[in-house]
């Protein structure tokens, strides 16, 4: 039976399905930073890079998925995330960037696929454009490449207090400055609504095989910008995901793997 968690109750009481044993973790020192990551089975290889505020962990319900049709997935939390440390520079997508093309030196990836969630769709896409050549395609899933593609969040949203609560819970528990979320959250939140400033001209250079990947309810991301987006990037694939929202790889978990492994199959070995 397929699971369904569309108001994120089960995520918030329990968190994402646990991540299976790694042939391999640990942390690599960046530019400030320790990043944490961890390596999963063999075969052409995945780096999942997860949302704001989260963490590896998240995508508990693709690993075993992606591992299981033949590919080597690498999880990374990203700078100030989960286990991964962070100095005292704003963060800014282009130095998450540089954090994972630094995990990719440090295990040796010269090429990869990205699928990349809200914040790490956008650090996906950026890596995409800085180097090219490490990159086999981008699955971008939910975010934004300038500020007028968010919508204005006006009223309550039980969904997001849900993920906000998740988040924190799991920042206590996982970070190396367990009660600096507040403050954490903060610095987050100033990146989202600052970054990134991607021009027309800008996404027309990227050369790399691109989906973007859009709910039907996302609150966070204007359907209208995920079309822009898939227009101006070169040979960009759009895909429209029903019944989910910004949360679709916990809400509906097989529906997402699907389309993910749909991408990744065309990207050749």
């Amino acid at each position: 039976m397929d699971h369904r968690d569309d108001d994120l109750s089960h995520f918030r009481a329990h968190g994402a399905a646990p991540l299976p044993t790694p042939r391999d973790q640990g942390h690599v020192d960046h530019d400030g930073a320790r990043i944490w990551y961890a390596d999963f089975g063999s075969g052409p290889p995945v780096i999942l890079l997860h949302g704001g505020l989260g963490h590896g962990g998240n995508w508990g319900y693709q690993v075993p998925a992606l591992t299981g049709s033949g590919h080597r997935v690498v999880v990374v939390d990203s700078r100030g995330h989960g286990r991964s440390t962070r100095d005292g520079r704003p963060f800014t997508y282009e130095l998450m960037a540089s954090d994972v093309l630094a995990v990719m030196d440090a295990l040796d990836l010269t090429r990869t696929a990205l699928v990349g969630w809200s914040d790490g769709a956008c650090t996906g896409l950026i890596l995409a454009a800085m180097a090219p050549a490490r990159i086999t395609g981008v699955f971008f899933f939910g975010c934004n490449m300038d500020p007028s593609g968010t919508r204005e969040i006006v009223q309550p949203n039980p969904r997001i207090d849900r993920c906000f609560g998740r988040h924190a819970e799991d920042y206590a528990q996982l970070s190396a400055t367990p009660d600096g979320f507040k403050a954490f959250a903060e610095a987050v939140g100033l990146m989202m609504k600052t970054e990134p400033h991607y021009s027309a001209a800008d996404l027309a250079r990227i050369r790399v095989p691109v989906a973007i990947a859009q709910g039907e309810h996302d609150e966070f991301i204007k359907p209208e910008h995920a079309d822009y987006l898939a227009r101006s990037i070169p040979g960009a694939e759009l895909i429209r995901l029903a019944g989910v929202s910004h949360f679709a790889p916990l809400q509906r978990p097989e529906q997402f793997n699907d389309v993910v492994r749909a991408f990744l199959g065309k990207l050749g070995p």
